[in-house]
């Protein structure tokens, strides 16, 4: 017996052991965290499994059967131009309206078929951080230069980490760039604009279905949030109608899932998220064991969920267990937090970037969260720290980037995201005002989340 190669397997057993051993269970904080940390997950199981993952593993899922390892090197590859890969990727967020959790299905499709390192990892900041209804909200309740620095700071960071992870990875990438150029061009399927609008209304889908209420009766973004559910059916609809003509879905078993979703809807409304549940579900049984694009579609999007559903949920899981939810503490005290991100200081902006980057938010909710920390003194520089890592990052989506991209390039991505955000939000509180802008009030914390 190699005694050398027992010792790391005895040392995770002693640990395991310990752990269990010396586990606090009565302790009130051990015993808050762990409660809150199953809180936070339920929630997350609630609010973003259905609406936010499934239809992202679908389009990503997607990304692999129906388009060629060409088409994403001509625009997004490490070869294609700046311009183009860069101005696509970092503008994406704008459309894509996820947290830095439902891009990641998103991303690792890209990625495998051969993107860019830079113009992936500048889609994987851009998807989360560049919300148009996140940035307006930040506007409107942080104030309009806080909205605007955000705006500014997330498209800058996007480019300039993207093109940072292109350089410091130059030699791999023009390996991977060599290698995917000896591919043959498989013939396409069906043109462009084809492709354009299949991926077009699943984007829909994924952006109507999660569309987040807003703090106004009126306007466009009220009127849009009234009408979700009805969009969000129009655009599955026609997604139905596209999936029988051009990709030659079986009709019969597109027609039951139609109807069984239609029932659901109106003899269960006040359960839209079991119709979208059954219309996945209807989904998988018209593609799982088909031959051809529909057979690999879903072979594609199965193998997305297996591979990062786990992840993200154990990420999760630690992430309440530490950081607590919103409204419940967990290990790290949220006093330790508040005092930690007062005034314009390196070091309080660094935690702030720090702690955001670990941190899971959700889309919208680090607005009413940062409501709460200025109004306990927080500061502007710290603030705006954490809008430009928070969203971008949490300690699930690390878990799941590193699963794709591997270690020391995960480790590049989170340290470029957290530096930048430090520095620019340190240069940021130098110039900012600090107003006392209060504590959020109720009506604006958005809808299922953890404070509402």
């Amino acid at each position: 017996m190699n005694s050398r190669k027992e010792l790391p397997i005895l040392a995770l057993m002693a640990t395991v052991f310990a752990g269990f051993y010396f586990l606090p269970l009565g302790s009130p904080r051990f015993d808050d965290a762990v409660q809150a940390s199953l809180a936070l997950t339920k929630w997350y199981a609630r609010e973003h499994v259905i609406l936010c993952l499934l239809p992202a593993f679908w389009i990503a899922g997607a990304i692999g059967a129906f388009v060629s390892q060409q088409s994403v090197m001509r625009y997004l590859g490490a070869n294609a131009p700046r311009v183009t890969s860069y101005g696509v990727a970092s503008v994406s967020g704008t459309i894509l309206a996820v947290c830095s959790c439902t891009v990641l299905p998103l991303f690792s499709g890209i990625y495998r078929m051969g993107a860019g390192l830079g113009p992936a990892t500048a889609f994987l900041y851009s998807g989360p951080a560049i919300n148009t209804l996140a940035i307006i909200l930040t506007a409107k309740v942080l104030g309009l230069q806080l909205g605007v620095a955000r705006a500014v700071g997330a498209v800058t960071f996007s480019v300039v980490i993207g093109m940072a992870m292109h350089v410091i990875f130059r030699h791999e990438e023009k390996a991977k760039a060599a290698r995917i150029a000896e591919l043959p061009v498989p013939p396409a399927m069906r043109s462009l604009w084809q492709t354009a609008v299949f991926f077009g209304l699943m984007v829909a889908v994924l952006i109507f279905a999660n569309w987040s209420r807003a703090d106004e009766e009126a306007g466009f973004f009220a009127t849009v949030f009234a009408a979700k559910w009805w969009l969000t059916s129009i655009c599955a609809a026609f997604l139905g109608l596209i999936l029988w003509r051009w990709f030659a879905l079986s009709a019969v078993r597109l027609a039951v899932t139609a109807g069984v979703v239609a029932l659901s809807a109106l003899f269960i409304p006040s359960q839209p998220t079991l119709a979208v549940l059954l219309g996945v579900a209807g989904l998988a049984w018209a593609t799982a064991g088909q031959p051809g694009e529909a057979g690999e579609w879903f072979v594609q999007s199965w193998a997305n969920a297996k591979q990062i559903f786990p992840l993200l949920i154990a990420g999760v899981v630690v992430a309440g267990l530490l950081l607590g939810r919103p409204g419940h503490e967990g290990l790290i005290p949220n006093e330790w937090i508040a005092r930690s991100v007062g005034g314009n200081s390196l070091a309080a902006n660094a935690f702030s970037a720090v702690a955001g980057a670990l941190m899971y938010f959700a889309t919208l909710t680090e607005v009413p969260i940062l409501q709460g920390l200025l109004g306990s003194g927080m500061g502007q520089g710290p603030a705006l720290a954490l809008l430009l890592a928070g969203p971008a990052l949490s300690l699930p989506s690390m878990i799941v980037i590193n699963s794709v991209i591997g270690p020391k390039k995960t480790a590049a991505y989170v340290a470029l995201v957290v530096v930048l955000s430090t520095l620019v939000g340190w240069a940021y509180g130098a110039i900012a005002p600090n107003p006392d802008r209060g504590s959020l009030p109720a009506e604006q914390v958005p809808a299922g989340h953890p404070l509402a």
